[in-house]
C-alpha cells in the first residue's frame, strides 16, 4: 500500500534566519507516526537567510546528504574540507566516529534553499569522510539518475547503507518509470514544481511512500525536481 503525505502535513520551524519543513520528527517537531522511513531518518527542507547559517556543530554515525536547489551554501568541516555548494551540487558526509562542520549562506541578498537528508548507516565507528559532486540539469532531464548508492560507482556518491538516491527533472511531456524490487521500500519527495506520480498530482514538498515494491510512473511535470529513495527493509 502506498501512502501520500502533503507538504502542509510536515513539521515546520521558523527561526527567522532559518525556515525549515521537516518530513520526519526532528528537533522540537515530534510525530510518532513519522519518525523516519526505513533507514531514511531526515528530510529537512531548509531556507537560510543571507548572511546566516549553522555554526560549528557535531555529528556521528550518520550519512548526511546536502542537496542544493537555489543559492549558495558554504561548508567547512574538521576534516579540512571547505567548499561552496550551488544548485546541482550534492554533498555526502559520513559522520562516522565524529565530525564537526558548519554551513553558511555567504550571500548578502539571496537565500539558499537546500535539502538536508540523513540516512542511518549500516556500519558504525568508521573514520568520517566527505564527497561532493555536481549533477547537471542535462544529466537529470527527463529521467531518474542514481546520484548516491551503496557501491559508490559510476559517479555516484557512496552511502554506507542498502539505499539508493535518484534525482530527476521533469517538465511537459518528459516522463520516467521506475520499478522497486519486491520487498523494498521507496520514498519519493518533490523538491520543486509539480508532477504526476502514478496518476496523483504532487506539488513541492509532497511525498509518496512505497512499502513493498511496485512501479512508479512519473510525468506531466511543471518545472519539477524530484528525489527518489530505493531502500531495503
Amino acid at each position: 500500500m502506498n501512502a501520500l503525505r502533503r507538504s502542509n502535513e510536515r513539521g515546520h520551524a521558523d527561526h527567522g534566519w532559518l525556515k525549515s519543513y521537516h518530513s520526519f520528527s526532528f528537533a522540537d517537531y515530534y510525530d510518532p507516526a513519522h519518525m523516519g522511513y526505513g533507514p531514511l531518518r531526515v528530510i529537512n527542507d531548509d531556507r537560510v537567510a543571507p548572511g546566516a547559517g549553522f555554526g560549528t556543530h557535531a555529528h556521528r554515525d550518520m550519512e548526511i546528504i546536502s542537496y542544493v536547489l537555489t543559492g549558495e551554501l558554504a561548508h567547512k568541516d574538521s576534516l579540512g574540507n571547505g567548499s561552496v555548494l550551488r544548485a546541482g551540487d550534492v554533498q555526502r558526509m559520513s559522520a562516522g566516529r565524529g565530525v564537526l562542520h558548519s554551513e553558511f549562506n555567504q550571500s548578502t541578498d539571496q537565500a539558499v534553499h537546500f535539502l538536508q537528508i540523513w540516512i542511518e548507516p549500516n556500519v558504525f565507528g568508521i573514520p568520517a569522510d566527505y564527497q561532493q559532486r555536481h549533477f547537471s540539469a542535462a544529466e537529470k532531464r527527463g529521467k531518474l539518475v542514481a546520484i548516491a548508492g551503496p557501491e559508490g560507482q559510476d559517479g555516484q556518491l557512496l552511502i554506507r547503507q542498502d539505499a539508493r538516491l535518484l534525482a530527476g527533472l521533469f517538465d511537459g511531456e518528459e516522463a520516467a518509470e521506475y520499478e522497486f524490487a519486491p520487498g523494498r521500500k521507496g520514498y519519493l519527495h518533490v523538491a520543486q514544481g509539480e508532477v504526476s506520480v502514478n496518476g496523483t498530482q504532487l506539488s513541492a514538498g509532497d511525498a509518496m511512500s512505497f512499502c513493498s515494491g511496485g512501479a512508479v510512473s512519473i510525468g506531466r511535470g511543471k518545472q519539477a525536481e524530484i528525489l527518489l529513495f530505493d531502500m531495503g527493509q
